[in-house]
């Protein structure tokens, strides 16, 4: 089930001025892995979230991490990868509520219409998977294998509501 998300909902980049939703939205969708960093569900699945990013690169989705922390525990938290990725900081949690996200990790499939049409609470690679191929069918483009070897097995994620 899709999800409306508000136009003037705020993203804010690492070390940037936040922008509303609508203003990242304008030539791209969004293809976000929501971690908490104070939990260890959200950095056993960090391996496997670049890779899936990794796959959607060059795709009409914008690849990001959504971090459930200030600017200085995000990079804490992903280091080196912060150079790689787009990385929103939400520490008020105001996304994460925004999408409805119940358990982190989360994968998350915003369309430029603002539209949250694909979701996947906690680590279950299925509904990765259906999250990947809803972003695949979108964009035109492949979706990466999930699982894949070396993935861990499913868990049911922390509260995202802190």
């Amino acid at each position: 089930m899709a999800t409306k998300l508000p136009d003037d909902l705020q993203l804010q980049p690492l070390g940037g001025e936040a922008r509303d939703l609508a203003d990242w939205l304008t030539t791209f969708h969004l293809a976000s892995v929501v971690l908490d960093p104070y939990t260890n569900e959200s950095s056993w699945v960090l391996k496997t979230a670049v890779r899936i990013l990794e796959g959607f690169r060059g795709s009409h989705a914008r690849v990001n991490f959504i971090v459930t922390a200030g600017d200085d525990d995000a990079r804490r938290f992903l280091g080196p990868l912060t150079d790689r990725f787009l990385v929103f900081s939400d520490p008020d949690r105001s996304v994460v509520t925004a999408l409805g996200v119940e358990t982190l990790p989360a994968f998350v499939f915003i369309r430029v219409d603002g539209e949250a049409v694909a979701m996947a609470d906690g680590w279950d690679p299925d509904a990765w998977d259906e999250v990947a191929e809803a972003i695949a069918t979108t964009t035109h483009w492949r979706a990466p294998d999930i699982p894949a070897p070396g993935d861990p097995v499913p868990f049911a994620g922390s509260p995202a509501a802190g």
